[in-house]
């Protein structure tokens, strides 16, 4: 490593190099040195931290006795996938409260050297033991020893204690960094797109709703029951004051009275009209969701209309891309379809880009670079912990993303895709789901082409119209669309995308043919009337980029607080 380059991964790592001597950085906002710092070095030598004093904290992982009842913890803090040694005497502290899994400590010592033969390479012997943060060990529900995902998944606040998801947590934030980098570097503006939609990205109608009727319903049946509405008699008594009023009114101008008398008397009339449209209005109120001619009366909820959590920011996002050529969104989306696959999620993250002067080939060479990008950040940040997943759960995780990085994709018509399927069904090969023209790739199709037929990324492109949505590009052939999917080993598809249609016409008669109310997307045609421009886009599902990188099985597993149906919590 150049001696730039290592004071560089100092920087990084919170090491400072002065005059030769290693110096160890504090935590910014914080008193405490993060482990990494500590134990993670860019030349691999520790000897310029012995006799440092620092302080540190983190959670036990293990704890053991040592000589003269010592103790030797296991100390983490989430900054990296190791531990740092910590060795307290035990005139510090009760020794008694050490020995838990779980306990928070923060303590000021010396940094030391172990003997040559030890595992680690340099611990910290306790001088003041700052803070413990006690556990119950009889309720804490992670062990030291090793838990499956599936029981760790039933104590979501917990688990990111554990290596592997603190590891997936410390892989998505890289990637995050990653997508940000890549497109902030390529002229593409970050843009917010909004979690509440009126209208259905995909139309697949598997979305979840978003109203306030069922909870004013509930106000309102409490409000009549404390505050019962108006009889029929009261409305009717209310009339008869209205009529008097007028009739006053009426008889003062006649008379032709003061100017300031008929004024009173209107506005005792106006007061008069007031209280009786409120009777009146209360009169009609009726407990639970109001309706109209046999419906839901959507014009008494929030938005005045059906809205609904959104499955995409992609139409949103095309209106900005199609006036500043370049943008991307990265946030959550929701479908709310009642799979319990591992594959699939209620609530998951896209990353959306959108550009303006590019057609389907553009998006392809977008979506490659964009998936090499991430695999090379991956190989240079998240090194450690890319280990440990290829250690506990895919051996063959860094291979991959070495091949997917220096690797070009294969790229191949939806057609020549199921030619090819249906000539391994020939040779021998089983699918469980019948391959055919007009049918949608599953996910062993997917992973035929990629891990068997081609053993590396596939793009396939020219999808059937009828399988696609209907903001896609209908081609020349007037069967097919400007769609692609990017398929990669282990999860299949990985990206979807397509040349988006700018053509008016043909986009109106595609949201007629769909069956989608056309009013709703009279914004989204006006992109076509105003200065229409061939534009493409496509998303990628960042919790499946993390299956593919770590090999987890699991989608549930790639993302902090999982929601699945009947899992909220």
């Amino acid at each position: 490593m150049a001696n730039g380059d290592s004071k560089l991964l100092g920087a990084q790592l919170g090491v400072l190099t002065l005059n030769g001597t290693a110096s160890i950085a504090k935590a910014e906002f914080s008193d405490i040195i993060p482990i990494r710092s500590i134990i993670v070095r860019p030349d691999d030598d520790w000897s310029a931290l012995a006799g440092q004093r620092v302080r540190v904290g983190g959670w036990v992982k293990t704890a053991r006795k040592g000589s003269k009842g010592s103790r030797f913890l296991q100390l983490n803090d989430g900054s990296c996938l190791g531990n740092l040694q910590v060795f307290v005497e035990a005139d510090k502290v009760d020794l008694g409260q050490l020995a838990r899994t779980g306990i928070c400590v923060v303590a000021d010592g010396v940094l030391k050297l172990p003997p040559e033969d030890k595992e680690q390479k340099v611990e910290l012997k306790v001088e003041k033991m700052v803070h413990v943060g006690p556990v119950d060990p009889a309720d804490y529900p992670l062990p030291k020893t090793s838990l499956p995902l599936e029981f760790v998944r039933n104590f979501v606040h917990l688990r990111p204690r554990t290596c592997t998801i603190s590891a997936v947590i410390r892989i998505r934030s890289a990637l995050a960094h990653a997508t940000h980098i890549f497109f902030l570097e390529r002229g593409f503006l970050n843009v917010q797109t909004p979690i509440m939609n009126c209208s259905d990205c995909e139309g697949a109608g598997e979305m979840f709703q978003v109203t306030t009727l069922f909870s004013e319903g509930e106000k309102l049946e409490k409000d009549l029951l404390k505050n019962p509405p108006p009889s029929e008699a009261d409305v009717e008594a209310a009339k008869v004051i209205v009529k008097e009023k007028g009739d006053v009114v009426t008889l003062l101008k006649s008379s032709k009275a003061s100017k300031m008398d008929i004024g009173d008397a209107v506005a005792e009339l106006k007061r008069a009209k007031e209280n009786l449209w409120k009777l009146e209005e209360r009169s009609k109120l009726q407990p639970g969701i109001p309706h109209k001619e046999g419906k839901i009366d959507y014009t008494r909820d929030f938005f005045g209309r059906p809205t609904f959590l959104t499955v995409s920011g992609q139409l949103q996002l095309e209106a900005y891309a199609c006036s500043l050529s370049k943008a991307y969104s990265f946030g959550p989306t929701f479908r709310a379809e009642k799979s319990h696959t591992t594959r699939h999620l209620a609530e998951f993250w896209m990353v959306e880009p959108e550009m303006a002067f590019a057609e389907l080939e553009d998006d392809m060479n977008c979506a490659e670079a964009y998936v090499k990008f991430m695999c090379e950040w991956l190989l240079e940040k998240c090194h450690e912990d890319m280990e440990f997943f290829a250690e506990s759960y895919d051996k063959s995780c860094i291979d991959r993303l070495r091949m997917v990085a220096s690797t070009p994709f294969e790229r191949i018509t939806y057609t020549e895709a199921v030619d090819l399927l249906i000539e391994a069904v020939k040779n021998g090969k089983e699918f469980e789901n019948p391959v055919e023209w007009g049918v949608d790739l599953s996910s062993e199709h997917e992973r035929y082409l990629t891990e068997v037929k081609f053993q590396k990324p596939v793009i396939v492109y020219n999808y059937p119209k009828d399988i696609k949505a209907f903001y896609m590009r209908l081609n020349d052939d007037s069967e097919t669309v400007a769609a692609m999917d990017v398929l990669v080993p282990k999860v299949g598809e990985l990206i979807g995308g397509s040349q988006r249609e700018e053509r008016f016409d043909v986009l109106q008669n595609r949201i007629l043919e769909r069956g989608l109310p056309v009013e709703l997307y009279q914004w989204y045609l006006d992109l076509r009337r105003f200065g229409t421009v061939k534009h493409s886009g496509f998303g990628l599902g960042f919790e499946r980029m993390v299956m593919f990188a770590t090999g987890l099985d699991n989608i549930k597993d790639c993302i902090p607080n999982p929601r699945t149906e009947g899992r909220a919590d």
